[in-house]
C-alpha cells in the first residue's frame, strides 16, 4: 500500500465520486482490489472447468493479477479483455480469489485516443515536477473500470468464436456461419435457428455452413418497418470427448437477417434507401462519468425513440455491449466508431500508432461483427487527414478493417478541406463535420446556406460518394433566451438547426444520406474559457431534459420518417410523451 485506500464502485469513473479535487484530474496509476469466494465446483473436476475473468472495459492501460499472479495486460479503454485464470485458482486449496488491477489513464502520442504529457519547467510559475495531460479531443478523459467485471466458466473444450453474415433474396434468407472450438480436436457442432416464437426455422451442423430461412423476418431499422429490430436466436451446441468425459458447451447468439449496400448516392438496407436521421452521443453522466448505468441507458433509448431517431454514431469510442444489445433489439442503426479521436500530431501517424490502431480494429470487429445494428465502421474522428502520412495510414487501417469484415462499409469522420483530405479516397461514405456560424463565422447564421451547399457540392464532385453530415450544432445554455437569436441562447441553437435543415432538405434528394446532430446531450469536457461545465451542444441537458432544439429535431425526424416509411403516418405533438 503506497497511498490512501478508499471505496470505489465498479463500474464507474473514479473522477467525480469523491470530494477530492486532486482525483478529479488525476493522471497516473490507480489500484483496485477485490476478494471473492469461488464456488468449489469451479475448482474441482476432471477435467475441471475453465475459469475466466472478463473486463467489459477499463480506461486506459490495465495490468491484472489474481492471487498475486499476473494474468493479463491490456491497452485501450473501451473494449473488453479477459484472462483464463484456471491454473491460478485451481492450484490453490483456498477458494478465496483476490483480484488486483493496476490502471493507468495516461495518454501518449501512440495511444488511441492519443495525448501527450506537458511538463511545466518554469519554476517561477509551477510547482516542482508539475505536468498536465494534453489531449486534442473535446470530452473529459474519464478513467476507471467503466464496465462490468465478471467471472464465468466454460467446459475445458468450448465454443471460442462465432461469425455470421447474412443475405436475403427471393423470399430466402441465408445465414453463413463459422464456429471455432478450442480445447478439443474432436468435437461435433449442431446449430438451430429459432424465431421469436421459439420455432426452429433452420438447422445445421459442422464448423462452417449456411442456414436457409424461408420467408424470413428481416431486421429493419426503427420507423422503417412495423416490426423493427427482429432478432432470431442462433443456438450453437458443441460436444467434445475429453478423456472419458463428454463435454457440452452451448452458446445462443441473437441474429438479425439484413443486408447493407452503398451506391454513389444511396445507403441501402435490405435493398431500400435508408436515411440516417439520428444523433451523436457520449457515454457521460453526472457522478458515474463513463460508468455503465442501466437506468440512464434505458432513458436514452426512450428519448431516441421519442425523438424519432433511427441511428447514432458511437462518438468517439466503442460503447458498452449492453447499449449495443438494445440497438440490435430496438432497430437503432449504428456507425460503430473506434477510439481514433484527436489523431493530430505527425508522430501519431507512425508505424507504432498504426499497429495499435490495427489491433484496436481487430478487437472492435471481433466484438461487434455479428450485430445487425452495426451498419458501418468508423475508424477515426477528425484526424489531421491533410498531413502526408495520413494517406498510407488510413489506406492501411481501412483495408485492414475491410479484410476483417467485408460485409460492411467503412468510413472515418473528417473536418478537413475536401481538396486536401488524404484519407477520403479510401472510404465508402463521406462523413463531414462542420459548424458554420459557430466555430466559423460565429453568430452569422446567414452564411450557412452558401457555405453548407458548397461543402456538399465540393465533396460530391470530388468523390462521387454519398455524404453524411456527421456533426453540426451549437451550444445553448438551458434557459438562456434571446430574440433576435444570439449565440449560446436556445433560440440560436434552434435557428442554426433550421438553417442546416433547409440545405439538407435539398441535398437529401441528391446524394446526402444522413444527418447526425451534435450532440444528443450535454457532456463534460476539460475546463476552458469556451466550456461552461462542459459542452452545451446537447439538445437535451446532461440530466436528459429537453431544450427547445429537441422539439425542432423531433418534428423534423418524424416528418422524414413519415415521408420515407411504408407505415401509416404518425401524428406527433409537442407533448414530451409519445
Amino acid at each position: 500500500q503506497t497511498g490512501p485506500v478508499i471505496d470505489m464502485p465498479v463500474p464507474a469513473s473514479f473522477n467525480d465520486i469523491t470530494q477530492d479535487p486532486s482525483l478529479e484530474n488525476y493522471i497516473g496509476w490507480v489500484w483496485y482490489e477485490k476478494e471473492v469466494l469461488l464456488p468449489l465446483r469451479w475448482l474441482q473436476g476432471d477435467p475441471a472447468p475453465r475459469v475466466v475473468l472478463r473486463f467489459g472495459s477499463a480506461h486506459y492501460y490495465s495490468i491484472v493479477w489474481v492471487n498475486g499472479v499476473q494474468v493479463v495486460e491490456h491497452e485501450g479503454g473501451h473494449l473488453p479483455f479477459e484472462a483464463d485464470i484456471s491454473s491460478v485458482v485451481q492450484g490453490s486449496p483456498d477458494p478465496l480469489c483476490r483480484i488486483t488491477v493496476a490502471l493507468n489513464n495516461t495518454l501518449s502520442p501512440h495511444t488511441l485516443p492519443p495525448g501527450s504529457i506537458q511538463y511545466m519547467a518554469d519554476k517561477s510559475r509551477y510547482p516542482k515536477n508539475y505536468f498536465v495531460q494534453d489531449t486534442k479531443f473535446d470530452f473529459f478523459n474519464y478513467a476507471g473500470i467503466h464496465r462490468p467485471v465478471v467471472l464465468y466458466t466454460t467446459p475445458a473444450a468450448y465454443i471460442d468464436d462465432i461469425t455470421v453474415t447474412t443475405t436475403s433474396s427471393d423470399s430466402v434468407g441465408r445465414v453463413q456461419y463459422q464456429v471455432s472450438v478450442l480445447g478439443s480436436t474432436a468435437s461435433s457442432l449442431s446449430l438451430s435457428l429459432r424465431d421469436q416464437e421459439g420455432k426452429v426455422v433452420a438447422t445445421g451442423d459442422g464448423p462452417v455452413g449456411e442456414l436457409k430461412v424461408l420467408n424470413p423476418n428481416l431486421w429493419w431499422p426503427y420507423l422503417m418497418h412495423e416490426n423493427p429490430g427482429y432478432l432470431y436466436s442462433l443456438e450453437v451446441k458443441m460436444q467434445a470427448q475429453v478423456g472419458e468425459v463428454l463435454l457440452e458447451d452451448v452458446y445462443t447468439l441473437p441474429l438479425g437477417i439484413r443486408t447493407v449496400h452503398v451506391t454513389s448516392t444511396q445507403f441501402l438496407i435490405n435493398g431500400r434507401p435508408f436515411y440516417f436521421h439520428g444523433v451523436n452521443k457520449h457515454e457521460d453522466a453526472d457522478i458515474r462519468g463513463k460508468g455503465l448505468d442501466w437506468p440512464l441507458i434505458v432513458k436514452d433509448f426512450n428519448l431516441l425513440r421519442w425523438l424519432g431517431a433511427n441511428s447514432f454514431r458511437t462518438s468517439h469510442y466503442p460503447y458498452a455491449e449492453e447499449i449495443m444489445d438494445l440497438c440490435d433489439a430496438y432497430g437503432i442503426a449504428v456507425i460503430d466508431e473506434s477510439p481514433g479521436v484527436g489523431i493530430k500530431l505527425p508522430e501519431s501517424f507512425g508505424n507504432r500508432s498504426l499497429q495499435h490502431h490495427l489491433a484496436v480494429m481487430e478487437e472492435l470487429v471481433r466484438r461487434d461483427k455479428n450485430r445487425p445494428s452495426v451498419v458501418m465502421w468508423s475508424v477515426a474522428n477528425e484526424p489531421a487527414s491533410e498531413l502526408p502520412p495520413a494517406a498510407h495510414y488510413f489506406k492501411t487501417v481501412i483495408a485492414h478493417t475491410k479484410a476483417l469484415d467485408p460485409s460492411r462499409p467503412v468510413t472515418f469522420v473528417t473536418d478537413a478541406n475536401y481538396a486536401l483530405d488524404r484519407g477520403a479516397p479510401y472510404v465508402d461514405v463521406i462523413c463531414v463535420n462542420s459548424y458554420f456560424s459557430w466555430y466559423h463565422d460565429p453568430g452569422h447564421l446567414e452564411v450557412i446556406p452558401l457555405q453548407l451547399t458548397a461543402q456538399f457540392d465540393n465533396w460530391y464532385k470530388t468523390y462521387q460518394k454519398p455524404i453524411i453530415q456527421s456533426e453540426y450544432g451549437a451550444d445553448s445554455v438551458p434557459g438562456l433566451h434571446s430574440d433576435p437569436p444570439l449565440m449560446f441562447s436556445e433560440e440560436y441553437q434552434q435557428a442554426m438547426l433550421r438553417e442546416y435543415h433547409s440545405v439538407l432538405d435539398k441535398k437529401r434528394k441528391e446524394f446526402v444520406i444522413g444527418e447526425l446532430i451534435w450532440n444528443f446531450a450535454d457532456f463534460m469536457t476539460n475546463q476552458g474559457t469556451t466550456r461552461v461545465l462542459g459542452n452545451k451542444k446537447g439538445i437535451f441537458t446532461r440530466q436528459r431534459q429537453p431544450k427547445a432544439a429537441a422539439f425542432v429535431l423531433r418534428d423534423r425526424y418524424w416528418k422524414i420518417a413519415n415521408e420515407s416509411s411504408c407505415l401509416p403516418p404518425v401524428i406527433t405533438s409537442h407533448s414530451f410523451y409519445l
